[in-house]
C-alpha cells in the first residue's frame, strides 16, 4: 500500500518558499505586535505628560499672580514703577528661558519606537550575509 502524497516529505522549491514566507510573516507579526505595544505605551505617556504639564502650568500661574501681587503691594508706596518694570523683565526672561528649554526638549527626544527599530536592525543583520 502506498502512502498518500500529503505524507511524503516535500523538499521542493515550493516547500522552501512556503517556509520562507511563513518565517517572514512570523517576523512581521512579532514586529507589528511590538509596534502596537510601544504605540500604546507612548500614548499613555503622552496623555500623562500633558495632564501633569497642564496642572503644573495652572498652579505655577496661580503662584506667579500671588507673588506678583505681593511684590506690588510691598513696593506700592515707594517703588511702584520699578517693581512693575522688574516683574515685567523677569517674566520676559523666564519666558525666553522656558521657550529655549522647550525647543531643546523637542529636538533632543529619542525615537518613540526604538524597540521596534532595534529588532528590525537585528533581523536585517541576521538575514543579510
Amino acid at each position: 500500500m502506498s502512502a498518500p502524497d500529503s505524507e511524503i516529505p516535500d523538499n521542493t522549491a515550493g516547500s522552501a518558499s512556503r517556509r520562507l514566507g511563513a518565517a517572514v510573516l512570523g517576523l512581521l507579526h512579532g514586529h507589528v505586535e511590538l509596534f502596537g505595544i510601544e504605540l500604546q505605551e507612548q500614548k499613555a505617556r503622552t496623555v500623562s505628560l500633558l495632564l501633569f504639564a497642564g496642572l503644573a502650568l495652572v498652579f505655577a500661574l496661580l503662584a506667579l499672580v500671588a507673588l506678583s501681587g505681593l511684590v506690588l503691594i510691598l513696593l506700592w508706596d515707594s517703588y511702584r514703577m520699578t517693581g512693575m518694570l522688574g516683574l515685567c523683565i523677569f517674566y520676559v526672561l523666564a519666558g525666553i528661558f522656558c521657550g529655549l528649554r522647550l525647543k531643546a526638549a523637542i529636538f533632543d527626544e529619542s525615537s518613540p519606537f526604538s524597540g521596534t527599530l532595534h529588532e528590525l536592525a537585528n533581523d536585517r543583520e541576521r538575514l543579510l550575509p
